[in-house]
């Protein structure tokens, strides 16, 4: 399963194109008896290219407690095609591979165990340095692939997001990896198909950000505009978003959803059909963690939201590559 996520204040997500390897045929040219080898090849590789001192923090820290690697060189064939990239800088790279590390590592070690967290994160994160734009005035964040692989783009622009404090962190990177995380965790147990039939006949599909469901979804039982798309980003949708919102965020969400009716004498009348649907897709969300993954959702909210204001108050040295 691959999945896309792009933002324009709002998510979406595009079904990804499989791409086929380009196959070059081998040339071969004679040379005359006149041409002279030269005794050392032209072509220098390069030994050491795992052996910079972020290379060393990896190892260290990411790749043999997780089992996981951190790809943040260039490399063609982990990039998308179909747009216009650049290498993630190494100065950033080593900024969120810290926020990756205290944020979603070891903040799923406290809330759910080590265990937990090496026997079922992905196996592979790519950084990607920018953006990557969609002709429409969407742009990626992030996507995941089969289970063991997510995209991480943006990378270059981690410092600034800093600078805009936790929920610009979160909207920009976090939200992104629990999201995906959300699906890989679906893929291993599915959840309920009682959550499938709460909202059945209203999903849009791809018309999610368009008018009329890019405005008052919440009032239709959906927590953002892209939750719209299908149950499984609704539920990937309503598990990120939870746990990366206070409670008095979270609650303003569901406040939101109450439609307000004015009568002919001004009497004004409250519906919380809506709000209740939502309130019955999160109870679902938290008893699927809670049996299946011993994920408690409050309990990972207070330890997202903690470890992240950890960041952004400059408690955790992001530049930090001692041993």
């Amino acid at each position: 399963m691959k999945i896309f996520k792009h933002i324009n204040i709002k998510w979406e997500r595009t079904a990804m194109l499989f791409m086929a390897p380009l196959i070059l045929a081998p040339m071969f040219m004679a040379c005359s008896n006149d041409d002279e080898l030269q005794e050392q090849s032209i072509i220098v590789a390069d030994k050491n290219v795992s052996d910079t001192p972020f290379d060393k923090w990896l190892n260290t820290y990411i790749v043999e407690p997780y089992n996981l690697r951190i790809d943040w060189r260039w490399n063609y064939n982990d990039i998308r095609l179909g747009y216009y990239t650049v290498p993630a800088s190494y100065e950033s790279a080593i900024v969120l591979a810290h926020i990756l590390k205290h944020c979603c590592l070891e903040a799923y070690d406290e809330a759910a165990g080590i265990s937990f967290t090496r026997r079922n994160f992905p196996k592979q994160i790519v950084f990607v340095g920018t953006w990557e734009y969609n002709n429409n005035g969407t742009y990626v964040l992030g996507t995941a692939e089969g289970g063991r692989k997510i995209w991480l783009a943006g990378v270059n622009h981690v410092k600034e997001n800093i600078a805009k404090g936790a929920s610009q962190l979160n909207s920009q990177y976090l939200k992104t990896i629990h999201h995906e995380f959300t699906h890989i965790l679906n893929q291993n147990t599915p959840y309920q198909v009682a959550f499938k039939e709460m909202t059945k006949t209203t999903y849009v599909a791809d018309s999610w950000s368009k008018d009329p469901y890019n405005k008052d979804y919440r009032k239709r039982g959906y927590i953002s505009s892209y939750a719209q798309h299908s149950p499984a980003e609704d539920f990937a949708e309503l598990y990120s978003i939870y746990v990366t919102s206070s409670a008095e965020t979270w609650q303003s969400y569901l406040d939101e959803a109450v439609i307000t009716t004015v009568d002919e004498n001004g009497i004004k009348t409250n519906d919380y059909t809506y709000q209740n649907i939502l309130q019955k897709k999160i109870d679902l969300v938290r008893a699927y963690m809670e049996k299946s993954w011993g994920i408690d959702l409050d309990l990972m909210r207070e330890v997202l939201s903690r470890r992240l204001n950890d960041v952004v108050n400059g408690y955790v040295d992001l530049d930090d590559l001692s041993m």
